[in-house]
């Protein structure tokens, strides 16, 4: 597959408070040994700790790579424990600042850190990866850009309100993409074909790849051609080997014509 060069920020944000203190991290799990693990690779002093371990006296700029649901409680259980002004940031896609309220009550700074990558392992490396960030002042946003560029990521604002609406679009890019991709596989593995995963991942990397040129221009296909008489024939094979899959099949042709007459 063709690689998608980017070029990284070459100066951070005249915002930006330096990471004098170093980086504490909070949760050890995927997100958080990733993170950690780009923060070592760039220098940067960080700690990583489990949820249920306190803070380093002096910690200045902590980020919490909790599930979505445990941000504000831990956010409450370390925020006393913080001495003078610090930065708590999170690195959820699809929350607010406001999980971060028990911090901001006593008068600390709030940002937020999400990189645009799938993350399957602590192992992840984040070099170039996309990262939305948000602060609570400009100080706190240009510490999250500075902090994601010197990570090796390439930052980029998601107003507060939209962040619902950014982490949708980012599970239907990636999560929905491998449910897509494992119903083609059953169907193709239906249809008498070995291997299905090895003989359709050609075309899926070559269809990303051209998707991340051309967007909607790279559509072909029977809709695209307005062939409808092999989109029924389509429809007639799913009724009769792979039912289920049916509705899944009609949602997206439907999907797709309206984005293959916008395209002509």
């Amino acid at each position: 597959m063709r690689e998608l060069e980017r070029d990284l920020p070459a100066t951070p944000s005249p915002h930006a408070p330096g990471l004098t203190g170093g980086l504490t991290i909070v949760g050890a799990g995927r997100a958080g040994g990733a993170i950690a693990r780009a923060a070592g690779l760039a220098g940067i002093d960080v700690e990583l700790l489990g949820r249920d371990r306190g803070l380093l006296p002096g910690s200045r700029v902590v980020l919490l790579c909790v599930p979505d649901a445990a941000i504000a409680e831990v956010c409450e259980s370390f925020a006393d424990g913080l001495t003078g002004e610090a930065f708590v940031g999170h690195v959820s896609g699809a929350l607010t600042l406001e999980a971060l309220a028990p911090a901001a009550r006593i008068g600390h700074k709030t940002f937020s850190l999400h990189p645009l990558q799938t993350i399957p392992t602590p192992d992840t490396d984040l070099t170039g990866a996309p990262c939305a960030v948000a602060g609570s002042d400009a100080d706190s946003l240009g510490l999250a850009r500075a902090l994601a560029a010197r990570l090796g990521m390439l930052p980029f604002d998601v107003p507060e309100d939209g962040r619902a609406a950014y982490h949708a679009a980012a599970a239907i890019a990636s999560n929905f993409m491998i449910t897509l991709e494992e119903s083609a596989a059953s169907l193709m593995g239906v249809a008498g074909v070995a291997n299905p995963q090895a003989t359709l991942a050609p075309l899926v990397m070559r269809t990303a790849a051209n998707w991340a040129e051309a967007g909607a221009g790279a559509m072909t296909g029977p809709i695209a051609r307005g062939d409808e008489a092999t989109v029924a024939r389509h429809r007639a094979a799913l009724a009769e080997c792979a039912p289920e899959l049916q509705p899944l099949y009609d949602a997206l042709a439907e999907r797709t014509r309206a984005l293959a007459q916008v395209k002509r």
